[in-house]
């Protein structure tokens, strides 16, 4: 799901990895919406937000709306940076440390986070970290698989998706329509599992409230797992292959 990178990535890592982490952004959307009233996997609707204040001449406010994203330009930033650290020594695990920092905001936010206006100072560092999480995993998911896959927020998905099912009326060749199909596929399985996110996380907020983000963490935690297991799985496997084509002396 994570380590497979370039010629090595194929469809179905980039599924695995579009539905799993979709889910969990989902799962953070509506938490954060539902908790602090504001949108914390994406930025779009922050410019809105903060050009409308400054228009109010509500200076305060503006700069909250811009410091949200700062901090998901923060967290994109510390994602890849951790991410191009580790690979110099361990690249099968630079992935590791910038999810495990993602599930440390998220359970943290889930111990210690309270339903709260985002006027005050809890609202916004709640809003803050939320950002500063889906920023991370943003920009993970999309060095991986090379820009195929975002997972934090919708609009360039709907975007793309339109364009693609466009495409279908002209594009005719064998090849052309196959590729075309798998692309729609992915990107409709990405919105698919977002809005599951949403809504799961919807119905499990009226009885957890923040500790919601403890589900989005499960899952990441899950994708690690995974992504260990089958190493493993292939190590133990390439062993073996090893022993029986090599005799022993």
């Amino acid at each position: 799901m994570f380590r497979h990178q370039g010629k090595n990535r194929t469809f179905i890592h980039n599924l695995r990895l579009a539905t799993l982490l979709s889910f969990v952004a989902g799962i953070v959307n509506v938490t954060g919406v539902l908790s602090v009233k504001t949108l914390t996997t994406n930025v779009t609707g922050h410019f809105a937000f903060f050009a409308e204040e400054i228009m109010k001449r509500d200076y305060r406010a503006a700069i909250t709306f811009f410091v949200f994203t700062i901090f998901f330009l923060l967290g994109a930033f510390t994602s890849n940076f951790l991410a191009e650290l580790i690979s110099k020594k361990h690249p099968d695990l630079s992935h590791v440390i910038p999810i495990s920092l993602e599930m440390v905001i998220l359970i943290s936010i889930g111990l210690f986070g309270v339903q709260s206006a985002l006027s005050s100072s809890e609202g916004k560092w709640i809003a803050f970290s939320m950002l500063f999480a889906m920023g991370i995993q943003n920009s993970l998911v999309t060095k991986i698989s090379q820009a195929t896959v975002r997972t934090t927020h919708l609009t360039g998905l709907f975007t793309d998706l339109g364009i693609e099912l466009s495409q279908l009326f002209f594009y005719k060749k064998p090849e052309e329509n196959k590729k075309l199909k798998i692309s729609i596929y992915l990107r409709l399985s990405i919105i698919i599992f977002f809005f599951m996110g949403c809504i799961l996380g919807g119905f499990l907020y009226d009885t957890m409230k923040m500790k919601t983000l403890f589900i989005a963490a499960m899952f990441l935690l899950y994708a690690l797992l995974y992504d260990y297991l089958r190493l493993q799985f292939h190590v133990i496997k390439r062993k073996k292959f090893t022993h029986k084509v090599i005799p022993n002396k």
